[in-house]
């Protein structure tokens, strides 16, 4: 069985704890920062034997080598990210692109690239357990800025994304979605599910609850990125989100 933890941890990020009880192996996804994901991992009583990243920002990479150095006690940590950014993550050990795989005990991940967010951005797909790590690629409701690649990247993206079995989770790495759902509103203003959404997220946040993981099937429903109809319509919301 395969367990996923959410680690909030700076203004609003989540880590991915990720272990499987078969192997008693761990994977730490997308470690912004070592010692909330160290401290949850200690209290659960789990050993870190991996860490996944999905792009070179700090945000992601950045509890990298301070993991790795605290796996020693406890037989050691391979780091494994996208190999069109190992120049800017130094802490790589095994540097993977499209279609590779990736394991966890008998589990295992497929790596997809969907750049655009960064250039070399990538994703983990765990079909047979219907899990998504997607970094800053997509989000409750969004996607994340352009700063390495293009809308036609995006677009792609959402398009290979949203073409998912529907029941996938897929967790994202930032508390996104209010804004995100209040922008979307205001593009799609008679969507009902989208503005259902937008109320239920409300009142969640209002709780202090967190909205994601989220799946394939709402955000089909909801993310005005993933139901563009072409390149030009989400160039045009990524840009008028960017504006907001």
């Amino acid at each position: 069985m395969i367990e996923v933890v959410r680690i909030p941890v700076l203004s609003d990020n989540y880590v991915w704890l990720m272990h499987d009880d078969v192997s008693g192996e761990t994977v730490v996804i997308d470690p912004a920062v070592a010692d909330p994901v160290l401290a949850v991992a200690q209290a659960r009583g789990w050993t870190i034997g991996q860490i996944w990243n999905t792009h070179w920002h700090g945000d992601h990479v950045g509890g990298n080598a301070a993991i790795k150095a605290a796996a020693e006690a406890w037989g050691g940590c391979v780091i494994t990210g996208p190999a069109a950014e190992a120049a800017k993550i130094g802490t790589l050990d095994r540097m993977v692109g499209e279609g590779d795989a990736v394991r966890i005990g008998s589990h295992v991940a497929t790596v997809m690239e969907v750049p655009a967010h960064t250039a070399g951005h990538i994703a983990y797909h765990l079909a047979d357990d219907a899990i998504l790590f997607v970094g800053d690629t997509l989000f409750a409701m969004g996607c994340g800025r352009l700063f390495e690649g293009t809308a036609a990247q995006m677009f792609d993206n959402m398009a290979r994304l949203g073409a998912l079995p529907g029941e996938t989770s897929v967790y994202c790495a930032h508390e996104y979605t209010l804004s995100n759902g209040r922008f979307a509103v205001t593009v799609e203003p008679d969507n009902d599910a989208l503005a259902a959404r937008v109320v239920a997220v409300e009142a969640a946040r209002a709780r202090g609850e967190a909205t994601v993981p989220t799946t394939i099937a709402l955000e089909r429903d909801t993310n005005i990125f993933m139901r563009a109809r072409d390149v030009a319509q989400l160039a045009q919301r990524r840009a008028a989100k960017d504006a907001a």
